[in-house]
Formats: C-alpha cells, sequence, structure tokens
C-alpha cells in the first residue's frame, strides 16, 4: 500500500472516534477526552449509537452517518468489529486508521482478524497503525490520538516504539524536563505500518531534528535498513532494542549454522543497526539520556570535552565515565592554562577536569566558560555543580545560561542533589540546557553524541575503488558449485573450495586429495615437506575435535603413519562418521602469520552475515566482529578494527605488521563471492593466514544449498553490475550507462561544477554552485533499492571516466509511483546523452513494476518538456506556479474491483 496515505495519519485534517464514550476509564473516553484537551483545530467527531454526545459534540450512530468524511479514524471497539469498520471507512474515502484492538491475530476457524482487516485495508489502499497501539501524538498541531494519561510537549524528536509501556514512561520523563516531541508513534502489533515506514516519515519531515525507536522485533529487514539509512543520513537515529538475552531462557540456541552459533544473535543485530548509522543505546535509562542530549545540545562535531566542576570527585565520575566508554578528556594547551589561572585558585594542577573549587561563585562558572569557548580547543563543555554553604547554586546556573546565551556553544550541565537544587536544574531547563542527574549521566550522553558523528562518519564516507585488479570468475565457482549439487552432496570437496577462491583472488595453500594412507604419502611427497594431514569426512565438520589434523608431518613414512593414527582416532571419537579419505596440503613457511577467521552464515533476519576474528580452536572463539554484506574497503577495515586481534596485526619488535590491506581485500572479496553466489550459506576460512606478505587460505569449509531468492536474501541490495552497459551516441561516441557507485563522488561534483547557471536551475529548481560532501554522498551512495541512479560516463582528455549526465528515480517504499530527474553536462547537450539516459531508467522502472514515473519540470525548460513527450510522457498539469508535473505510466491500471 501507498505511503502517499501517511500524511492523512500524521497531518489529519478531520478525525473520527468510533467508540468514542463518556466512561472515563474506557479508550473510547480517554482518546475523545485527550483529543478535545489537546487543541486539534479540524473537527472531531464521535460515533457511537448509545450515545447523543460524548464530552459534549454530538455522536453520530455509525460510520455512514457522519458529516464529512475523516481523514483519521481511531477504532476503540471490539476486536470483532475491526474488519468491518475498515471495509465501511475505505469504502467512504478515509485512508489512514488507527487500530486500538488488541489480540486480532488469533484465529480458530479460516482467517483472522487481523488478515481480515489487512485484506479490507488494501481493497481501499487503507494505511493502518496497529493493532493494539497506545496512538500517535503530534503535538505541533494538537494532535492526541492516543490514550495515554501524558501529553507531549511540542518539540523536534519522533519517537517510535512497540512497546505502550516504555513509551508513556519516556513521555512521563520527559514533560517535567521540557523535552519535546515532533510526533509520538505507538506501532503496537505493527500489522502494516512498520519501523520502516515510520522512518520514511519522520526522516523526510522537517519538523523533526531526532528519531528516537524502541525495537523488541522486526519481521521486514529490507524495508527498514533501507528506511534507516535514508533517515540517518539526514538526522540522528537511536535506538534500544530489547531482548538481548530473554531472562531464563539460557544460552542462544545456533541460529541457521554452526558458523552463525559462535556469535550472539543480538550481535547480527547490532551490526544492521550499525551498518544503518544507527546509534544503539544498551536500556531505558541510556534511551533517556540520549532524548536529554538530542532535545537540548546543539549540533556538534568532534569529541573534545572540558569539564568544569566545583568539585574534583565530580569531575572525576565523568572522567571515568568516558574512559569506560572509549574515550579521554583532552589536555588543555599550555596558552588556555595561561589565561585560566588568574581566574582560578591558587594551585591549580592545570588538568581537565578543571577544579574551580567548592565557593565558586557564578561569576568564576563564566569566566571560567568563557576562556574555554574562546580558545576553540573544545567541541562541548560540561558544567558540574555540587550544593555547597559557600556558593549560590542558582547564581551558577544563571551565570551558565548568560554565558551559552552570549557565546552560543554546545553546553551540558550536571547539577547534582535533591530538592534544595530544583530549582537550579529548572533554570537550566528552561534555559534549553541539556541538564542530567549525574556526572556519569551526563558524560555518557556525550558518549552518544561522538558515537552518533562517528556512525554519520561512517554512513556517509566515500570509499575507494578496489586498490588492485580484482576481476572474479563467478562461472567459474558457479561450476563447482553446481557439481557438488549435482551429486547431491551439501558441501564442497578441498578441489571445489580451491576452485571457489581461486575464481575470486584468493590465494589458497595447494592440496591435494588421497583415498589411502599410501597415497597421502606419496602425494605429500609431491607437495614438498613439511606437510599438513587432515581425514576427510562428511559428517565431521570441524577435524581437530576428533584428533582428525596432523602437523609438520617431514617425511612419507610419517605421513602414512599418522594416516592410520587419524582413522584411528576417528573411530573411537566419532565411531558413526564416514572416513572418506585424507587432505594433505603443504605447511608454508610463514614464521610471522598470524591466524584469522572469516565465516559465512545465514541469519534468519538480516540474511547473510560475515564474520571476522582471529583463528583459533572452537572453544577459543571469543573475539568476532560481525558485518553485512555487500562490503567495501572502508567497511572491512571498519569491521577488523572492532575485534581485538586488531593489535595483534601491528608491528611487534619480534615480527612486522601484518598486511592490512591484503586482509581487508580478502573480506572484499569474500563479500562479493556471497553476493554473486546465493548457493554459498555457509562458509569459513580457518585460518587464514596473514603476514607482512599478505593472506592464504589454510584450512576452509563452504556448505552449499540450492539458491532460492538470490539478492533479496540481503538486507542491503549490492551494487547492480548487470545493469551495466555500453552505448552509442548518435555521433559515434562510445559511452558506459551505468548505476552511479560511492567512489563516483568526486567526479560527480566535477560534473555539477561544469553546470550552467540555467541548467543548475532546472535541475535544482534553484542555482547552486557546490554541495557539501554530505549531500554529494547522499547522491552517490544509494540503496539500489528505492533509489537508482544511472550515470553516463566516458574517457576524459587524460582518460579518466568523467560524468557526461545523470537520470535519478526515488520510488516510494511500496513502488507505486517514483520520482525523477535527469541532466547533462552544458557543453554536451543536444548530443543524445539525456534520451539515453530517461530510456534506460523508463526501461529499469517498468521492469521493477512501478506504476507511475513522475516528475516536475520547470515551465520555462523547453527541452526537459519536449524530451518528455517525445519519449511518450504525459503533460499532466501544474503542481504550482511555473512547474509542470509530467507523468509516464508504466504498468496497465489493474481492472476495477468486483462490485466497486
Amino acid at each position: 500500500m501507498s505511503t502517499v496515505y501517511l500524511e492523512r495519519m500524521f497531518r489529519p485534517r478531520s478525525v473520527a472516534v468510533v467508540g468514542a464514550n463518556n466512561r472515563p476509564q474506557r479508550v473510547g473516553g480517554v482518546v475523545m477526552r485527550n483529543l478535545l484537551a489537546g487543541g486539534f483545530e479540524g473537527p472531531i467527531m464521535p460515533v457511537n449509537p448509545r450515545y447523543e454526545a460524548v464530552a459534549g459534540v454530538l455522536t453520530y450512530p455509525d460510520v455512514a452517518s457522519l458529516p464529512r468524511t475523516p481523514d483519521l479514524a481511531i477504532l476503540c471497539t471490539p476486536p470483532e468489529t475491526v474488519p468491518d469498520l475498515v471495509d465501511e471507512l475505505g469504502a467512504r474515502g478515509t485512508r489512514a486508521v488507527v487500530v486500538v484492538a488488541r489480540n486480532l491475530s488469533a484465529a480458530r476457524d479460516g482467517p483472522s482478524l487481523q488478515e481480515r482487516m489487512l485484506a479490507a485495508a488494501r481493497a481501499h489502499g487503507v494505511r493502518l497503525l496497529g493493532g493494539g497501539t497506545l496512538g500517535l501524538l503530534v503535538p505541533r498541531m494538537g494532535l492526541n490520538a492516543s490514550f495515554s494519561r501524558v501529553k507531549a510537549l511540542p518539540g523536534e524528536i519522533g519517537f517510535v516504539s512497540q512497546s505502550d509501556a516504555v513509551g508513556t514512561l519516556v513521555l512521563d520523563w520527559a514533560h517535567p524536563r521540557r523535552i519535546g516531541f515532533s510526533h509520538f508513534i505507538s506501532l503496537g502489533d505493527a500489522a502494516d505500518i512498520g519501523f520502516g515506514e515510520a522512518l520514511d516519515y519522520l526522516g523526510s519531515d522537517p519538523d523533526t531534528r531526532a528519531i528516537l525507536l524502541y525495537i523488541e522485533s522486526l519481521r521486514e529487514r529490507r524495508s527498514f535498513m533501507a528506511a534507516a539509512r535514508g533517515a540517518a543520513r539526514n538526522k540522528p537515529v537511536v535506538a534500544i532494542k530489547a531482548g538481548r538475552r530473554p531472562p531464563g531462557r539460557g544460552p542462544p540456541a545456533p541460529l541457521s549454522s554452526d558458523t552463525l552459533s559462535l556469535v550472539e544473535p543480538d550481535d547480527v543485530f547490532d551490526a544492521a543497526l550499525r551498518r544503518a548509522g544507527i546509534l544503539r543505546v544498551r536500556d531505558v535509562e541510556e534511551l533517556f539520556s540520549a532524548v536529554g542530549t538530542l532535545g537540548r545540545a546543539r549540533p556538534r562535531r568532534g569529541q573534545r570535552l572540558a569539564v568544569v566542576s566545583n568539585g574534583g570527585g565530580a569531575g572525576m565520575m565523568a572522567a571515568d565515565e568516558l574512559h569506560g566508554g572509549g574515550l579521554a578528556l583532552p589536555p588543555l594547551s599550555d596558552a588556555t592554562q595561561a589565561r585560566l589561572r588568574p581566574a582560578l585558585p591558587a594551585g591549580w594542577d592545570g588538568q581537565n577536569p578543571i577544579d574551580i573549587q567548592v565557593d565558586a561563585p557564578g561569576s568564576r562558572y563564566a569566566e571560567v566558560l568563557r576562556i574555554l569557548i574562546e580558545s576553540r580547543e573544545f567541541d562541548t563543555l560540561l558544567a558540574i555543580h555540587t550544593p555547597s554553604t559557600l556558593a549560590s547554586s542558582t547564581e551558577a546556573a544563571r551565570a551558565v545560561i548568560e554565558t551559552a546565551a552570549r557565546q552560543p556553544c554546545n553546553v551540558l550541565t550536571c547539577w547534582i542533589g535533591g530538592e534544595m537544587l530544583a530549582a537550579a536544574r529548572k533554570m537550566l531547563v528552561d534555559a534549553g540546557l541539556a541538564t542530567f542527574d549525574t556526572p556519569a549521566d551526563a558524560a555518557r550522553a556525550f558518549r552518544f553524541t561522538v558515537s552518533y558523528e562517528r556512525a554519520r562518519e561512517a554512513l556517509l564516507e566515500t570509499p575507494p575503488s578496489v586498490p588492485v585488479e580484482f576481476r572474479p570468475d563467478p562461472d567459474a565457482a558457479r561450476a563447482a558449485v553446481r557439481r557438488a549439487l549435482e551429486e547431491g552432496r551439501d558441501y564442497l570437496r578441498a578441489p571445489e573450495r580451491t576452485a571457489v577462491f581461486r575464481a575470486y583472488g584468493i590465494p589458497v595453500v595447494d592440496t591435494q586429495i588421497a583415498d589411502t594412507p599410501e597415497q597421502a604419502a606419496r602425494a605429500a611427497a609431491g607437495l614438498g615437506f613439511p606437510v599438513e594431514l587432515a581425514i576427510r569426512s562428511p559428517d565431521v565438520r570441524r577435524k581437530r575435535e576428533v584428533g582428525g589434523v596432523a602437523l609438520s608431518l617431514e617425511t612419507t613414512e610419517a605421513v602414512e603413519a599418522a594416516a592410520r593414527t587419524l582413522a584411528a582416532h576417528l573411530s573411537v571419537w566419532r565411531p558413526d562418521a564416514r572416513l572418506t579419505g585424507f587432505t594433505v596440503q603443504r605447511m608454508l613457511p610463514r614464521p610471522h602469520a598470524r591466524q584469522l577467521f572469516v565465516g559465512v552464515a545465514e541469519d534468519p533476519l538480516f540474511g547473510p552475515v560475515i564474520l571476522f576474528g582471529e583463528g583459533r580452536a572452537t572453544e577459543g572463539f571469543v573475539d568476532f566482529s560481525v558485518g553485512l554484506p555487500p562490503l567495501n574497503l572502508p567497511l572491512a577495515r571498519a569491521l577488523v578494527a572492532r575485534t581485538r586481534v586488531a593489535r595483534l596485526l601491528e608491528a611487534s619488535p619480534t615480527r612486522p605488521a601484518a598486511d592490512l590491506d591484503a586482509i581487508c581485500l580478502a573480506l572484499v572479496k569474500v563479500s562479493q563471492l556471497v553476493v554473486d553466489l546465493p548457493e554459498i550459506v555457509e562458509m569459513d576460512v580457518n585460518p587464514l593466514l596473514a603476514d607482512e606478505g599478505g593472506v592464504v587460505a589454510a584450512g576452509s569449509f563452504v556448505r552449499v544449498a540450492r539458491a532460492g531468492r538470490g539478492e533479496d536474501r540481503l538486507a542491503i541490495r549490492p551494487y547492480p553490475r548487470a545493469l551495466e552497459e555500453r552505448a552509442r551516441l548518435p555521433d559515434g561516441r562510445e559511452v558506459v550507462l551505468r548505476p552511479i557507485r560511492p567512489e563516483d563522488e568526486a567526479s560527480h561534483d566535477a560534473f555539477l561544477a561544469r553546470l550552467s547557471p540555467e541548467d543548475s536551475r532546472f535541475r535544482f529548481f534553484h542555482y547552486v554552485r557546490s554541495l557539501p560532501h554530505s549531500e554529494l554522498a547522499r547522491l552517490t551512495q544509494i540503496d539500489y533499492d528505492r533509489e537508482m541512479a544511472f550515470i553516463a560516463t566516458a574517457p576524459g582528455p587524460g582518460g579518466e571516466p568523467e560524468t557526461l549526465g545523470v537520470v535519478r528515480s526515488v520510488s516510494d517504499p511500496d513502488n507505486v509511483q517514483a520520482e525523477f530527474s535527469v541532466v547533462v553536462r552544458s557543453d554536451l547537450k543536444r548530443r543524445g546523452i539525456a534520451t539515453l539516459l530517461l530510456r534506460k531508467l523508463l526501461d529499469y522502472c517498468r521492469r521493477r513494476g512501478t506504476r507511475d514515473l513522475v516528475g516536475d519540470v520547470l515551465a520555462d525548460n523547453a527541452a526537459m518538456l519536449e524530451l518528455v513527450r517525445r519519449e511518450g510522457g504525459a503533460l499532466a498539469g501544474s503542481a504550482e506556479e511555473g512547474i509542470v508535473r509530467v507523468v509516464f505510466p508504466l504498468q496497465e491500471a489493474p481492472p476495477p474491483a468486483p462490485g466497486r
């Protein structure tokens, strides 16, 4: 269903309350009173055949009797009435419904109430919030369409929750602190509108500066990831994910594979949030800190914090909290120390945190803060005050408020104490300063802002192209996989694994297969000593666990004897396992090599994930990081950096540093292998040997299955290489038409710089001389799902590819309508580039199933309007003065539903 009707949900002009009543403890009564008390200016129409009036408002007996069709209807009726009411409202023209009723999913005979409700909604294009929802609040427009006992103040935070209790708790906490919300949305069962739709709306809402999420579960990863990445590029998104480990259930069960069972299921969710650019907090207390920070603190960049406290212990508490989160207070420069000394008592140690002493009056706070602001050495200041009979807490608060107002900067405050400091804290809150109860809370909130900035920078980072020639041969890899599947095996043998790895440029140690101990001895002689010998058994995954591996064998006699010993070990430790032979592998003379682990597994929700850590025996797997494919080099480097083994890769007195670039490139290659071969459902490379000379796979396992969903199994759609094509312009020049890539940022910047002022106005509706990195990253880092951009590129005078033109489309989440734009470099117009690009986009959108491709064109852009007419588009009238709406119908309209 289209998201176009979300505007009716969150900005309705009229509201009907079906099931409204005068009973103060019933949902229908509370919702009606909340709507009236909220100040909503549109019509509020109660519906209930048992009442003549509800809360003094004339009541209508049924939906058919309403004097006008409501934009939004709130159903406060028993569950069994909901499907028919949705159908009746939808037929009348209502397109947004809030469903309070719970337990709609239970079914006895036939479809459940929820299934019937959704069917009725789909038939009319109705969007549903709930069931089982607390409701929604949009304080700016006075809309309190909820049965919450606490109202929300107007503000700039959008809050989306799956829990009524947590939602009410956050509202209750925020109200006395004067923290307001742009939207408060309770998803309930999320039968229709879920996190993806809420993020889509709030991410583009100009009244929302930050978004908070309380997540218990997700059902659909692709829409969530696309919406979250889009929202996080524009504003902070903070989430608390409940259920890290349900209490009383013991350790987590393996999710889908032996490899994935090596990590906690929650680690995968954590990786998904990180990849989406979402800052994750641990619990409601941290969520409160995030609310306070985002609601009050000014936007900031950097992690330099100065702490000013009238008690040394309080300042150290803040420093300890920062240290526990991996941050440290930077030192003061000599110049700043020199300026501060006259303002501070004798004996000050020159350290940060700055102890201004227990008798500090407000003037001392003001002077110290002023000097720190003027030094420009810090991004944020934290002022801490502990109560004292030697100084006034309210005077100190007033000084901080006035200093922050005169010299705008990011100031956090912490006035420690009970009722005796209530007046001072209220002053700080009313002044709009972020205020916290303890120094640890304040320092934790600062850590959140730093973590958010890091997440956003990673999301906007421009990844470089792969630094060496990386041309995989997926056909060769598929042939090896196909051979195993045709033989009825769900695993690859050593030669097949070698073929797959070599097809993707992953170095592999030479391995020979032997059926008998004698053949193993001959294979070892051919490879050269020393060798490693291992059993082959389809029933044993980890050979070392059954004594199935022998190392550093130096002679043929030793190999043959070891083979017989390994076979005996298997018969004792795993008598049920079949012995099908042996593998013989040359042991490489790499004295400085580190043993690493690279794994691939399928998560039930997010699909394929990639694991990286130290290669050891199974019981030693305690240091892993998790990432989602596709990976590029910056993402691979971050994956490595999140492990403790990263420190072992650095140089030491006894060995040189391992080749980090080679390790990261190997991760990128594994990622591409996962993208290209959906048949590979599990893999581990253990160990991946890494030293100053590069990497080599010395041991591996690959499990396969017949391919199912292809790219749809991935939470993040990879770069669609299949959409690349070569084309010729009418003048004979060859160009490449392909999707835009993140590494195109520099050439895209150069392309925009070569647009004339008129062409820039035609594209952006105003003249744009240049764009900041954040906006260029948004244009070049697309999800290849809802958003697509094709560029025409060709070698420039120096041989480097340059962008000649770009066409772009952004579809709604339901792929009903996509908006497009096209622009060509000003010195290359009228050469057929725009025609080629537009035709490619039209073909792509048709195959994707998009119903309509639409766009707004300035009325004086004659060339663009002519191109639209020539390619079969229609001029649909003016969206507003000076703008023409153009439409390309791409699909045949469905026939009308019977009886409608």
